[in-house]
């Protein structure tokens, strides 16, 4: 890749059932506070709404309380269930929000996650795709167009709707669609020339289309004579770092088998074999490539092994997770941020360099040194003689 990645978290949540879940909110705010300070470029917030796992409702609302306690990283949501909203409301809170944040809002959307999300609103799951298709078509529109937007479907109606405020960022905020194992995502996103958000890049099924998607997001662009970029392309993955593999692996005895069982028994998607051990845990979601948990070199390869897969891309956003407490979450961003981030974005090599050509200069630098400091010391010397031979007495 001829650019430099952006780094960024991807924040669902995953807090286990049980937990405080006012600490439990305290904490994603706490993350993405300190995630500002170490220079990862932007955080992506969640929507959900049953389960007991993913507890944000309005990512937003989470946003305009993260933006007052931050300066620098962008927020996104991550994603925007588009069939849960009517496409009016939800583009004039967008707007508010890039207002309020200052050109830091992204906008990211899907069809929705949890099929127990649609069933308490009545939506069949074989129309979310469509619907969010239809709510984007709208939401475009009325964020591009200075014209009355009128559109009519099964679910919603805009009758010469018009948005009062216009977006902060101009033309507007950058608009963001998720995909994981099907082409709905792409097609969407090729379609009207936007940004794509692929969450499932490190599951077999997502590692494995990661190809073909960009393929169609070039053909959908063609077909509508829209553009795409790779530098929009963000990839999702988890990871856990520490200093070593073994104390990696022990950090993350805390949390992943709750994590992982959550995955298996709710969220319907089998990550590891059906066992208690952590470190069997850990091997199996090693051995498919999902995970890395382990040392800043092994997120590296993780890294490159995307960018080959993919053909290239624009930022990594690493999946948040409590799989170790508090203070070893902490320092697994940190441990990326100081010692794998660097790698991707140029910012060491000329560091690099200005110390390999001062120490290949050293003889002639410290040489130039010391005759500068005996020059220091004769003069000195001089200067004293000098000194004292005009307060000799004089002998007539």
């Amino acid at each position: 890749m001829d650019w430099p990645l952006r780094f960024g978290i991807f924040l669902a949540p995953f807090h286990p059932v049980g937990q405080n879940p006012t600490l439990a909110l305290e904490r994603d705010l706490e993350l993405i506070v300190r995630l500002d300070q170490l220079g990862f470029d932007e955080a992506w917030i969640g929507e959900h709404h049953s389960a007991g796992f993913e507890i944000i409702a309005s990512p937003e609302v989470f946003i305009a309380t993260a933006a007052g306690r931050t300066r620098h990283i962008r927020l996104g949501t991550g994603v925007s269930s588009l069939p849960y909203h009517h496409p009016f409301i939800l583009a004039d809170r967008m707007v508010l929000l890039d207002h309020l944040t200052r050109g830091r809002v992204m906008f990211g959307v899907g069809p929705g996650a949890l099929p127990s999300d649609a069933f308490m609103m009545g939506i069949e799951p074989m129309r979310q795709r469509d619907m969010m298709e239809e709510a984007l078509e709208a939401i475009l529109a009325l964020l591009d167009g200075e014209e009355p937007v009128n559109l009519r479907t099964d679910w919603f109606t805009l009758r010469d709707a018009r948005l009062q405020l216009r977006p902060y960022t101009r033309p507007r905020f950058e608009v963001a669609v998720a995909a994981q194992v099907s082409p709905a995502g792409p097609r969407a996103a090729g379609r009207f020339g936007l940004s794509l958000l692929s969450i499932g890049a490190t599951t077999a099924g997502g590692f494995d289309v990661l190809g073909s998607h960009w393929v169609t997001m070039e053909e959908r662009a063609a077909e509508f004579g829209t553009t795409v970029d790779r530098r929009r392309w963000r990839l999702v993955g988890p990871m856990h770092l520490a200093e070593t593999e073994e104390r990696a692996r022990q950090d993350v005895a805390f949390g992943l088998v709750q994590w992982v069982d959550y995955f298996e028994r709710v969220a319907a998607l089998p990550l590891a074999p059906n066992t208690l051990d952590p470190d069997k845990m850990v091997d199996a979601l090693m051995e498919t490539g999902f995970a890395i948990i382990g040392t800043p070199e092994m997120a590296v390869a993780q890294i490159e092994r995307l960018t080959e897969q993919s053909g290239g891309f624009g930022t990594y956003l690493l999946m948040a997770h409590e799989w170790a407490d508090r203070e070893a979450t902490l320092h697994s961003y940190e441990l990326f941020a100081r010692e794998v981030a660097p790698r991707f974005q140029g910012s060491t090599s000329s560091l690099v360099a200005s110390r390999d050509w001062a120490a290949a200069n050293r003889p002639d630098f410290i040489g130039a040194v010391g005759g500068a400091i005996m020059q220091a010391i004769s003069d000195h010397q001089a200067e004293r003689e000098a000194k004292r031979g005009q307060l000799a007495p004089r002998r007539d």
